[in-house]
C-alpha cells in the first residue's frame, strides 16, 4: 500500500516552475528550499495579550514549531482573535463571546485552505478558541491536532485556595455587607496568579476535557497546567505527533465519530462539566456531519454517574485532577463502568480503550472518585422541555441537591436589568428569575449569566431561587439554573410571554420547564409579544444575529 503524500496539498503551491514567485515571498522570509521541500504544517495560534487563558500561548507555539521541525516538518505560525468570558462577563462586551468561534473558526479555515497546508495544529485557551479550533479541524478535514493551553493554578486568599469564581460570588457578599472593599480587593489581587485558563471544571477545561476524550487532543496532555514547567515538553511532544498525524493519514473525521462525542458527553456528565459543552459539542458534530442531538445528553448523563469532586460544585480544581492522574483516569473510570466506547480512535494512535488501561491513579487521590463512591448516582446535567420550552433547555445537577422549584416569575428583559436588581437586594426567597432577551439572535450573541448567579450566591439566596434564561451560563455557575432556553423570545419562544407573578415549575425529576398558564393564554401572549428596542450591536453581532441557529442546534452560523 503507498505511503501517504506527506505534501498532499502544499505541492500545489510550492512545486513547479510555475510557482517560482509564491517561492520567492517565502524565501525573502527565510523559507529555504529545504524548508519548502517538506510538508508545510500550520500553528494556528489563539495567542492574544488581553486574558491570562491566552497569553502564555506564543511561548508554546515556539515549541510545538520545535516537534515540527524535529519531525521532519515546516511549521507556519498563524494567529486569529480570542475574547475573554471572564474579562467581559457583565458588560455589553460579552455579547461578542460565543459569535467569536464562528469568527476564529472561519478565520482558521480560510488561512489553511488558502495556503494549502498539508497538516494543521491548533493551539486554544479560552472557552470558545477551544470548539472553534476543533470546528475548523472538522471543516478542513486535513490531519490535524488541537493542543490545550491548561489551567491556572489556584490562588490563595486567607488560607484557602481560590478561583475566579470566588471573585465573582465575593461581589454579592460585598453587597450583602458580609466582606468590606478591602477584603474584596484583597481577594482581587490573588485569584488569578499567573498564566492559564479558570482553574475549575468551567468551560475551559470541561471542553478541554471533553477534546481529549473525543480523540483529537493528545492523552494525558490537557490538564498539565499552563505554567507547569512539563507544559514547553508536552508542547514539543504535540508538534511532533502531528507530524506521526500526517505520516498515517489520519483526518478528524476519523476520530470525531459518534461513538466519540457519546464519549465527551460522558465526560462532561460525570466531570459535572459546565453547559456549555452541550452548545459546543452540538456545533463539532455539525460541522462533521454526525446526527446528534440535545437529548442525546440527558440519556447519556442520566445513565453516567458523577465522579469528579471539581469547582464550581466541588472542591478541586484541574491541576488537582493532573496530579491525581488527569483525563487518562477519567477514561479508566468510564471503561470499567461500562460507559465508554473503547474502540474510538485518537490522535495517538491508540484507542481510548488502550489509553484508559494505561492510566495512573495517584494513591489515595480523592478527586476522582471510584465508581462505588460516586458523588451522585447520575451525571451533572439534564435536558429539560415544557411550554416555556418547547426545544430544551439545559440544567446543570452538581454542586447542588435541588431537583424542583415552583415560585413567582421575576421577570427581566436584561442581563443588567437582572443585575441590578440583584445589586438591590430586591430578588427575594422562592422567585424565579427569568432573564430574556439574551438568546443566540436576541442579544445577539448569547451572554453567559456568571455576574447574576454569582453575585446570588454570594447574597446567600443561592439555594433558594432558581434561574432560567434564553442566555447562557458560565461553567463557574451553581444553582439552579436553566440555559439555553429554546426558541429564545426573539424567536417566538415562550419565555417571552412571562410575566411578573406567574407561577414557573422547574421540575428536573419530570425533565419539565412550565408555566402554569393554558395553550391558549400562551398563544394569545405570544401574538401580542413584541422584544423590546435595543441599541444597535453593531455590523458583526447584527451579521451574527441574522445568521445563526438555535441553541438547542449548537447556534451555528449559516
Amino acid at each position: 500500500m503507498p505511503s501517504f503524500d506527506l505534501k498532499h496539498r502544499s505541492r500545489a503551491l510550492t512545486d513547479g516552475p510555475e510557482r517560482a514567485a509564491a517561492r520567492a515571498y517565502l524565501k525573502g522570509i527565510g523559507y529555504d528550499d529545504e524548508a519548502l521541500s517538506k510538508p508545510l504544517v500550520a500553528v494556528a495560534n489563539t495567542w492574544i495579550e488581553t486574558m491570562p487563558c491566552n497569553f502564555h500561548l506564543r511561548a508554546l507555539a515556539a515549541k510545538v514549531k520545535e516537534g515540527i521541525r524535529d519531525a521532519g516538518g515546516t511549521p507556519m505560525e498563524l494567529n486569529t482573535i480570542a475574547i475573554s468570558d471572564g474579562i467581559t462577563m457583565g458588560t455589553a462586551g460579552m455579547r461578542a463571546s460565543l459569535p467569536s468561534r464562528e469568527v476564529i473558526a472561519d478565520s482558521i479555515e480560510l488561512v489553511c485552505d488558502a495556503h494549502m497546508f498539508d497538516a494543521v495544529i491548533t493551539i486554544s485557551g479560552c472557552d470558545k478558541t477551544i470548539p472553534a479550533t476543533v470546528m475548523a479541524l472538522c471543516r478542513l478535514g486535513v490531519p490535524g491536532v488541537m493542543l490545550y493551553g491548561g489551567s491556572i493554578m489556584p490562588g490563595h486568599f486567607h488560607g484557602e485556595r481560590v478561583t475566579i469564581q470566588e471573585v465573582f460570588e465575593a461581589v454579592g457578599r460585598y453587597d450583602a455587607g458580609t466582606i468590606t472593599e478591602a477584603e474584596l480587593a484583597e481577594l482581587e489581587a490573588v485569584a488569578s496568579p499567573g498564566a492559564g485558563a479558570c482553574g475549575g471544571q468551567f468551560t475551559a477545561n470541561t471542553m478541554a476535557m471533553a477534546f481529549e476524550v473525543l480523540g483529537i487532543s493528545p492523552a494525558g496532555m490537557s490538564m498539565v497546567p499552563a505554567t507547569d514547567p512539563r507544559k514547553a515538553e508536552v508542547a514539543a511532544d504535540a508538534g511532533r505527533l502531528v507530524m506521526d498525524v500526517l505520516a498515517r493519514g489520519q483526518r478528524p473525521s476519523d476520530i470525531i465519530t459518534r461513538e466519540a462525542l457519546e464519549n465527551a458527553i460522558a465526560a462532561i456528565a460525570c466531570s459535572g462539566g459546565s453547559t456549555n459543552g452541550v452548545l459546543h459539542l452540538l456545533a463539532v458534530a455539525n460541522e462533521i456531519g454526525v446526527e446528534l442531538s440535545i437529548d442525546d445528553f440527558d440519556r447519556i448523563s442520566e445513565r453516567t454517574p458523577l465522579l469528579c469532586d471539581l469547582k464550581p460544585g466541588g472542591q478541586y480544581v484541574a491541576p488537582d485532577l493532573y496530579e491525581a492522574g488527569g483525563v487518562p483516569l477519567v477514561l479508566k473510570r468510564l471503561k470499567d463502568a461500562g460507559l465508554l466506547h473503547g474502540g474510538a480512535q485518537t490522535v495517538s494512535g491508540r484507542t481510548v480503550g488502550e489509553i484508559a488501561d494505561e492510566a495512573h491513579e495517584t494513591e489515595g487521590q480523592r478527586v476522582v472518585r471510584p465508581l462505588d463512591d460516586p458523588i451522585k448516582p447520575t451525571g451533572g446535567l439534564a435536558i429539560l422541555h415544557g411550554n416555556l420550552a418547547p426545544d430544551g433547555c439545559v440544567v446543570k445537577l452538581a454542586g447542588h441537591e435541588r431537583r424542583k422549584q415552583s415560585g413567582p416569575a421575576r421577570v427581566f428583559e436584561s442581563e443588567e436589568d437582572a443585575m441590578a436588581a440583584v445589586r438591590q437586594r430586591d430578588i427575594k426567597a422562592g422567585d424565579v428569575i427569568v432573564i430574556r432577551n439574551e438568546g443566540p439572535a436576541g442579544g445577539p450573541g448569547m451572554r453567559e449569566m456568571l455576574a447574576v448567579t454569582a453575585a446570588l450566591v454570594g447574597e446567600g439566596l443561592g439555594e433558594d431561587v432558581a434561574l432560567l434564561t434564553d442566555g447562557r451560563f458560565s461553567g463557574a455557575t451553581h444553582g439552579l439554573m436553566a440555559g439555553h432556553v429554546a426558541p429564545e423570545s426573539v424567536r417566538g419562544g415562550p419565555i417571552g410571554i412571562v410575566r411578573d407573578g406567574d407561577q414557573i415549575t422547574l421540575d428536573v425529576d419530570a425533565r419539565r420547564l412550565d408555566v402554569e398558564l393554558s395553550d391558549a393564554e400562551i398563544e394569545a401572549r405570544l401574538r401580542d409579544y413584541a422584544p423590546p428596542e435595543r441599541p444597535d450591536p453593531g455590523a458583526a453581532l447584527s451579521k451574527y444575529a441574522r445568521l445563526v441557529t438555535s441553541a438547542s442546534l449548537g447556534a451555528v452560523t449559516r
